[in-house]
């Protein structure tokens, strides 16, 4: 079974050095949670084959703590991640790890909690709803991926 951990970005501060969202930088409570979560992944051992990211600011520093704590690959930025739907952010994880084992998608809302509901319930309306740093685990069934075809494995928060 292939898994798929969707990460939404840590805390951000409200503005970025030159006033665009892309640029937002954690707060130092989003860097916190960034540790925070890099460090429960790594005790339950994830092993992400494939990282991807969107390019604004407060994803990547979010991705670089995580990948610090698992001493995993470097984050692949893509900038389809930046304000995508459900179904872009599928067809990015197609497109770039469809044979990966483990993908971890880093990224935000509302296209992240509507991908957790559409892979869950069938229906990108049924979210759940993703704080700051939170992350669900899926486990998904061989094949392609299929609204309301995953299991989630865990929902963990900072």
């Amino acid at each position: 079974m292939r898994e798929l951990l969707l990460l939404r970005h840590a805390e951000a501060m409200h503005a970025g050095p030159d006033g665009r969202d892309v640029e937002r930088p954690l707060s130092v409570h989003g860097e916190a949670e960034a540790r925070a979560v890099g460090a429960w992944l790594a005790a339950e051992g994830a092993e992400p084959e494939v990282v991807l990211c969107s390019p604004a600011r407060r994803a990547q520093m979010t991705a670089d703590a995580v990948c610090r704590a698992l001493r995993t690959r470097t984050p692949r930025f893509l900038p389809a991640i930046y304000e995508a739907t459900p179904g872009e952010l599928l067809a990015q994880v197609e497109t770039h790890a469809a044979d990966a084992r483990q993908v971890l998608l880093v990224g935000h809302n509302p296209g992240l909690e509507q991908l957790l509901g559409l892979l869950l319930e069938g229906r990108s309306d049924a979210s759940r709803g993703l704080s700051p740093a939170a992350l669900a685990w899926l486990e998904l069934p061989d094949g392609p991926l299929e609204p309301g075809s995953a299991r989630l494995r865990t929902l963990w928060s900072p």
